[in-house]
């Protein structure tokens, strides 16, 4: 009887002979390579590529090219990013060519600050130039739920044109959220914030955003006549962002603290996830937008760290929504090291960025299967749709980096195909 080889060598064998290998992650050189993409791509409506990493330069540049090109060769519009759905719109305007190219820091602090700062000069400079501009679009609670102003500071602007008796409302969510708020850079700092609250203050918060919100959606008609469709829609949607936001200094306190509900995090999944359809549903038919967000938020299954159901993913929400309209290409790397986030409640960020030092890749990993290939000093395209399965059908593939730890997940059911870098090199844009 033959001797069947490993899993392993099923894996190395495949990815040897299924990936494409590309010639540079320079944004601005020939695009030829990048056309293993097209079939995968195929007509779906959003195409999600994500990271498996944040603050990572090799990313960003990958992110840059692969969104040249499904602009030029394959006609999307719309770049969707991990960023505040409400902090987008100024931003978007900047893109199109606004104010000066020194702006971005007055324009938006959190793209100046956070990594994106190479990514948005890069996209001013795109519009500008390419016969093929890009809308920006955000989909994200504000800062990733480290504050309320930024939603609802331009609802205040709107009640005050159509409803200035409902001020009080905002004024009331502003003061109390600024008791713990003010000075707090992201979600995680802003949960430890948010704990020391007395509970009637928690209370109050969440109860005043939930009479703002139920008052938006009781008096449309009348808001509309004041305004337009467009504008309420907008506004409506900063306050949905508000209450995600609340309910998520709860869940993150409570993760943070050992004491988290199975899928508590799912609450700002889904409001990304709705994001994305809000912005498919107010574009020209045919509108197709390019979604970026970490691996993590973008993937089709569910999320799970030590065993527990931590979340259930914007991708997975996405594709109930969108059926095979919606794709998804995870970038990964191959290298021994990666900027990690550690909690830190001293930093106004809510931690600290480090390097972390990685062991080696796990066999039916991404990275052990590309490193067994002999392809782990190249940049690499794989299509996983049909990647090896065992006897039973599950995949063989089981298990990808994210950030400095491992996922198990059944990768080709989560990501239909697989962007692999060599080289990992910390933001230098990134000064926490």
């Amino acid at each position: 009887m033959p001797v069947q080889p490993s899993s392993r060598t099923v894996l190395a064998d495949w990815f040897r002979e299924h990936s494409t290998t590309l010639t540079t992650l320079d944004p601005q050189q020939p695009l030829d390579d990048l056309e293993a993409l097209r079939e995968i791509v195929d007509d779906a409506r959003v195409v999600a590529i994500g990271e498996g990493a944040h603050f990572v330069e090799e990313f960003s540049r990958a992110r840059q090219r692969v969104l040249r090109y499904l602009a030029e060769r394959c006609g999307f519009t719309v770049f969707a990013f991990e960023f505040g759905f409400s902090e987008a719109f100024p931003l978007d305007r900047w893109l199109q060519g606004d104010g000066e190219d020194g702006d971005l820091a007055k324009v938006s602090r959190a793209a100046a600050e956070w990594g994106a700062s190479d990514l948005m000069h890069w996209l001013r400079r795109h519009n500008r130039t390419s016969e093929y501009p890009l809308r920006f679009a955000g989909i994200d609670v504000p800062e990733a739920g480290g504050t309320l102003r930024p939603a609802l500071e331009p609802v205040a602007d709107y009640l005050h044109e159509v409803d200035p008796d409902a001020l009080r409302l905002v004024d009331t969510a502003l003061e109390v959220s600024d008791r713990f708020l003010k000075g707090s850079g992201s979600g995680a700092a802003a949960a430890h914030r948010w704990a020391g609250l007395e509970a009637a203050e928690q209370n109050e918060l969440t109860a005043v955003l939930a009479r703002l919100l139920l008052r938006l959606r009781a008096a449309e008609p009348l808001y509309v006549s004041r305004s337009s469709q467009r504008h309420f829609d907008i506004a409506r949607r900063r306050v949905e962002a508000a209450c995600h936001t609340d309910y998520m200094f709860q869940a993150m306190n409570a993760l943070l603290s050992g004491r988290g509900l199975a899928a508590d995090l799912s609450v700002r999944e889904i409001y990304m996830a709705e994001s994305v359809r809000w912005h498919l549903d107010h574009a020209e038919p045919g509108t197709r937008i390019v979604l970026a967000a970490h691996n993590s938020h973008i993937h089709k299954t569910t999320l799970e760290f030590d065993g527990g159901l931590t979340a259930l993913t914007m991708g997975q929400h996405l594709h109930r929504m969108l059926g095979q309209d919606y794709r998804t290409v995870a970038f990964v790397h191959t290298a021994d090291h990666v900027p990690e986030m550690y909690p830190d409640q001293s930093a106004a960020v809510g931690f600290t960025l480090a390097e972390a030092h990685l062991l080696p890749a796990e066999p039916g990993s991404v990275e052990a299967a590309l490193t067994d290939a002999g392809l782990a000093d190249r940049i690499t395209l794989t299509d996983l749709r049909d990647a090896p399965r065992d006897t039973q059908g599950a995949p063989l593939l089981n298990s990808i980096r994210s950030q400095s730890s491992a996922l198990s997940t059944p990768v080709p059911e989560a990501f239909d195909a697989l962007l692999a870098v060599p080289t990992v090199t910390r933001d230098r844009t990134v000064r926490f």
